[in-house]
């Protein structure tokens, strides 16, 4: 072991929260390492669509969507509830549109845009805005990453080629249905090809996001360290002082002179830890969440006597485990018209277009039965909205028929067979629900009753999320209860300190992230409110740092060149 490294913040995890936190660090004048345990930076942020969730912050006032304090609070109260410490939420609350301001004011790179009209998950709560107030990464062209273009994590989304934003998906999911998907599809057309033309690597979503934080990163003259997956924590005289990384086939140690912030996600990853903790049943294959989740900071935070909560929570993402080994996360899917998700007893159970993660909690609170879940299109569906990221008309894979992981059947009595369901109960749930289509109501579940809902569905019909199921053939995939990340995890104040039991403070030891316990509790108010706290508590964690520190003064504090090795 040769201690050969020291830096005054150390950073566990290269995902949204842990670069925002090192981006900060260097702002401060503190120099900086992170440490990532894949070869790859980005974490889950990478994968997924880069959304940010912060009430009341610059970018809404920019597009002119008025938002209050107020309002916002009064939203957290009635999503949140007294799950989570009212002053918890309220730093949140307070610190994210901070923490935005501080990035726009302090980078060149970390800039955002308005989603319009992507809602918040429950607009109709007290508080609640249907016009949304989740803000995404402006697209990036990636040679301006130079070499660390190559060691981002791709997210590998089912775009074709194509740079979409949030606020182009949910335009492009109705191509063939209105004037505005189709200027979508030309713009987004136009765009891949000038970009071809022009040699440039567009980035968006979650990739522009990690793209524009490691720009920054570099530029504050921050470093990186690749495949050096942290192993513990370094604690000296009571205080954490660093952490010990396997690197390069042995053991260091790096020094944290002012702190450790840890976020390396939850774990997702680790199948022991699901099954002792989340509801059964629980597997790996189920996660969307990057490559090498698998708890090591949580276990290290419990070691020195940290506090856990939200332990048996997941921000759920109902999925469906293609013949290719790929994990597709229904999103947009669930609210389009003539399709329906049944249980193993062919029966609706849910409100179909219900915001993902409480979609996956009604799966777990149905049961047994949910565990065997089928998502059913008739052929008019297939043929309009995009479905489980095929195009409007897009053929099915053949190996998806091959395979007979596509059921088909010409009536529901015929597709009952197929997927393994008794055939007078899908054609009842079949009756039903034709019957609460025509009349443009859902009676049993409210389908279609929320902004939320209507925002991926089909504006030309009178509940844009309703139509019957009658043309045949009819086609059936497999659901899972799958997650993009575990939500509990080690227990932090107002400022990303870690917690013990009695409520006091590991001192020099950070959390946030999904390694850390959500301030959300066991909701998720809206898109981006899983990048929206990760950045805002590794911001305030970073900021704790420098504010307890002696900043030496300007030009005494060694450089580095904001390298990646």
């Amino acid at each position: 072991m040769e201690r050969e490294h020291e830096y005054d913040v150390v950073v566990v995890g290269s995902g949204a929260g842990g670069l925002t936190a090192a981006v900060t660090a260097r702002a401060h004048g503190l120099t900086a390492l992170v440490v990532e345990k894949t070869d790859r930076y980005g974490g889950s942020t990478a994968l997924s669509g880069g959304a940010v969730w912060i009430p009341n912050n610059l970018y809404l006032e920019e597009a002119g969507q008025r938002d209050t304090p107020d309002n916002a609070r009064a939203y957290m109260d009635a999503t949140v509830g007294d799950r989570v410490p009212g002053e918890r939420k309220n730093a949140y609350l307070t610190r994210g549109p901070e923490m935005l301001r501080f990035l726009h004011d302090r980078t060149r790179w970390v800039r955002f845009a308005y989603t319009p009209g992507y809602s918040d998950y429950y607009p109709e709560a007290p508080g609640g805005k249907p016009e949304g107030r989740s803000v995404e990464p402006c697209i990036v062209d990636g040679r301006k990453l130079g070499p660390e273009f190559a060691r981002m994590r791709r997210a590998g989304l089912p775009t074709y080629g194509l740079t979409m934003t949030s606020a182009d998906f949910g335009k492009l999911n109705m191509v063939t249905r209105t004037w505005k998907g189709k200027r979508t599809a030309l713009r987004v057309g136009f765009r891949a090809v000038g970009a071809l033309l022009a040699g440039r690597k567009l980035l968006s979503l979650g990739e522009a996001l990690i793209a524009r934080l490691r720009l920054s990163l570099a530029e504050a003259g921050g470093e990186l360290w690749l495949s050096s997956p942290f192993q513990d924590l370094v604690v000296e005289d009571g205080r954490v002082a660093g952490v010990t990384v396997r690197r390069g086939g042995r053991d260091v140690t790096v020094r944290a002179r002012r702190g450790v912030i840890l976020a390396a996600g939850g774990f997702s990853h680790d199948q022991a830890l699901r099954e002792q903790y989340l509801p059964s049943p629980t597997k790996t294959e189920w996660t969307h969440a990057a490559e090498g989740q698998t708890g090591d900071t949580l276990r290290a935070g419990q070691r020195l006597g940290a506090a856990t909560d939200l332990m048996d929570k997941v921000w759920g993402a109902p999925s469906v485990p293609t013949p290719d080994g790929r994990l597709f996360f229904l999103v947009a899917d669930r609210a389009i018209p003539s399709m329906v998700i049944v249980d193993g007893n062919g029966e609706r159970y849910a409100r179909e277009s219900l915001p993902y993660h409480e979609f996956v909690d009604r799966m777990y609170e149905h049961g047994a039965p949910a565990m065997d879940s089928w998502m059913i299109v008739d052929a008019r569906a297939k043929a309009k909205y995009v479905f489980v990221g095929l195009f409007p008309g897009q053929p099915f894979p053949k190996k998806w028929r091959e395979s007979g992981f596509l059921k088909t059947g010409d009536t529901p009595a015929e597709l009952a067979a197929a997927i393994g369901v008794p055939a007078d109960g899908l054609e009842a749930t079949f009756e039903r629900f034709n019957e609460f289509a025509r009349a443009g109501k859902d009676a049993d579940f409210g389908r279609g009753d929320s902004a939320y809902d209507n925002y991926y569905g089909d504006p030309t019909l009178p509940n844009p999320n309703l139509a019957p199921l009658e043309k045949g053939p009819f086609y059936a995939v497999p659901v899972v209860p799958g997650d993009i990340g575990t939500k509990g995890g080690l227990v932090t104040d107002v400022e990303g300190r870690v917690l013990r039991a009695d409520g006091t403070a590991i001192e020099g030891l950070y959390a946030t992230g999904n390694c850390s316990s959500a301030v959300t509790g066991e909701t998720y108010p809206g898109p981006g409110a899983t990048i929206g706290p990760a950045m805002t508590f590794g911001y305030t964690a970073a900021t704790h740092i420098a504010n307890q520190a002696t900043v030496q003064a300007a030009g005494d504090e060694p450089a580095t060149q904001g390298g990646t090795s």
